[in-house]
This record gives C-alpha cells, structure tokens and sequence, in this order.
C-alpha cells in the first residue's frame, strides 16, 4: 500500500531523489519516514516528517538529504544529495496510518528500493 520508486546507481557526490505513495484511500497518515538497511545491518531511521512538516535526520545525512510531503497527494520524497558510499543500502517508506478515526495507527511499509553509492 506504500509504493516506492527513484533508487538506482549513482557516483559517490551524486544525487538521487526517492519519492513514495500511500495508494490506498481513506488513509488518515501521521508521520512518514524513510529507512534503510544495509547488508549484514539492522534497519535505521534516515528520516522522518510530521503531518505539520516536522522533520529530523539521521546525524550522518543532515545537511545531505531532504525529507518533505504532500499530504493531499499522501506522498513523501526525499532528496539525497552529496551521496556518500555508506549510503548504499535498501530504502524503505514507512507510514503510520490507519484506515478508520475508531482504530489506532499501524506502520506500513513499502517494498523496498536499492540505493548504490559508486566510490
């Protein structure tokens, strides 16, 4: 119900923009983020944004990357610039959501996108 697109290849000090879409209507969604997870790694928060536009980093990406949303269009993207070779990994949306005002909020989960820094 998260569908992800914009990872690919791209040199160390490139750019890459993922973007992610909450296909289902009806979604109520409060906070979106974007994850990663390297091989042989646990997955991490890169970053994440608020309803309100509220946003924090991972200490290693900010000044790099940018998250932002349209909640009319449920989508969040992320900018990543300045790409470095550790930020090669599998990039993951998350959204909390729920489908009803009466239940409480699940995370969802997109499929996952490749990120490749080239050194």
């Amino acid at each position: 119900q998260l569908v992800e697109s914009g990872g690919g290849l791209v040199q160390a000090g490139g750019s890459l923009t993922l973007s992610c879409q909450a296909s289902r209507n009806g979604f109520s969604i409060a906070t979106m983020a974007w994850y990663r997870q390297a091989p042989g790694k646990q997955r991490e928060l890169v970053a994440r944004i608020t309803r309100g536009g509220i946003s924090n980093y991972k200490d290693s990406v900010k000044g790099r990357f940018t998250i932002s949303r349209d909640n009319g269009k449920r989508t969040v993207s992320m900018q990543m610039n300045n790409l470095k070779s550790e930020d090669t990994a599998v990039y993951y949306c998350n959204a909390e959501a729920r489908i009803d005002l009466n239940l409480p909020y699940s995370n969802y989960w997109g499929q996952g996108t490749q990120v490749t820094v080239s050194s």
